[in-house]
C-alpha cells in the first residue's frame, strides 16, 4: 500500500517467516538462548547449502527469515532435524520433502565466506516488551525517538572502526506482541512503570557486522556469528536488517566476544 518513492528501496526477494519451537530436547545444561541457540541446528546447516538468511530476535522468540525461492532447500535441509509445518488457513499443516520435491536444488560446492568486520559500541542497550493496551501511553514518545530524534551524521556511523555510540532503536509488532530495543539513555526518557524487561534487567552491549551494505546474496553471515558464541554458550539477540546485522550479548560478556569473533577473523586470513 505504500506509494512508490524514489527515496524507498525494496530487496527483489519475498520472504518466508520460519518461526523455530522447542520440543524439549535440548541437552540438559544448555544455557545459552537467541541466535546461538538455534545456530548448529538451523542457521550452520542453511549456510552450507547456501541459503541466504535474515534473522529477527524478539523479547519474545526468534524468527528466521527465508527467500521464497530457497523454501525447496530450506525444507530438504531440515527435514531431518526438524517436523516442519506450514500455516493453512489458521492451521499447522505437516509438511514433506515430497511437497517441495520439484525444483529442489543441490548445494553448490562451499565457498570461502566473506569475513567482514565487526565493531563493537560502547553504547549500552536494554531489550524490553510493553503490554499492548499500555502502547498508547507511550505512543508520542515512540513517534518522536523513531522520526525526529538527534542522529549523528551518516558518515560517522559508517565510515568510523572504533565507534563511541552508535543510534539504533528497534520496535517490532508481531502476531500482537511488542519487542523493543533501545539504548539506556533512551529508555530514562519513557514511563518505567510501562516498560517490562527480564527480572534482571541486564544490559546489552552490540556488535555490529559489516563495514558496507551486507545485500541479501551473501549467505553465512549469521552463522559466522552465532557459531563461535553457541560454543561458548552465550546468548545473543540478532537483528538484520536491510544494511548491517547486529548482535547483542549480555555486557559481561562482551569482551569474551570480541575476543572470539576476533579469533574468528584471525583464523580465517
Amino acid at each position: 500500500e505504500l506509494p512508490p518513492s524514489e527515496f524507498m528501496q525494496v530487496a527483489d526477494s519475498t520472504w518466508l517467516v520460519l518461526s523455530v519451537v522447542s520440543n524439549g530436547r535440548e541437552p540438559p545444561g544448555c544455557q545459552a538462548t537467541g541466535v546461538t541457540k538455534i545456530a548448529r541446528s538451523v542457521i550452520a546447516p542453511l549456510a552450507e547449502h547456501h541459503v541466504s538468511v535474515l534473522m529477527l530476535s524478539t523479547y519474545q522468540t526468534d524468527f528466521i527469515l527465508v527467500r521464497e525461492r530457497d523454501l525447496p532447500v530450506v525444507i530438504h535441509t531440515l527435514a531431518g532435524e526438524f517436523d516442519i509445518y506450514k500455516e493453512e488457513g489458521g492451521e499447522c499443516v505437516p509438511v514433506t520433502c515430497d511437497d517441495v520435491s520439484n525444483g529442489f536444488l543441490k548445494p553448490k560446492p562451499p565457498a570461502s565466506p566473506t569475513l567482514h568486520p565487526v565493531q563493537s559500541p560502547q553504547t549500552r542497550f536494554c531489550v524490553l516488551t510493553v503490554a499492548p493496551d499500555t502502547l498508547p501511553a507511550i505512543a508520542t514518545m515512540l513517534i518522536d525517538v523513531l522520526f525526529y530524534s538527534h542522529s549523528p551524521p551518516w558518515d560517522a556511523a559508517t565510515g568510523s572502526q572504533d565507534l563511541d555510540s552508535i543510534t539504533f532503536f528497534s520496535f517490532s509488532l508481531i502476531e500482537g506482541y511488542i519487542s523493543i530495543v533501545m539504548d539506556a539513555e533512551t529508555q530514562k526518557r519513557f514511563p518505567s512503570d510501562l516498560l517490562l524487561t527480564s527480572s534482571t534487567g541486564e544490559l546489552w552491549r552490540m556488535v555490529r557486522i559489516g563495514g558496507q551494505p551486507l545485500g541479501f546474496d551473501e549467505c553465512g553471515i549469521v552463522a559466522q556469528i552465532a557459531e563461535p558464541l553457541a560454543a561458548a554458550d552465550i546468548s545473543a539477540y540478532y537483528i538484520s536488517t536491510f544494511n548491517f546485522d547486529h548482535a547483542l550479548v549480555p555486557e559481561e560478556g562482551i569482551a569474551e566476544v570480541i575476543q572470539l569473533l576476533q579469533q574468528r577473523q584471525e583464523s580465517g586470513r
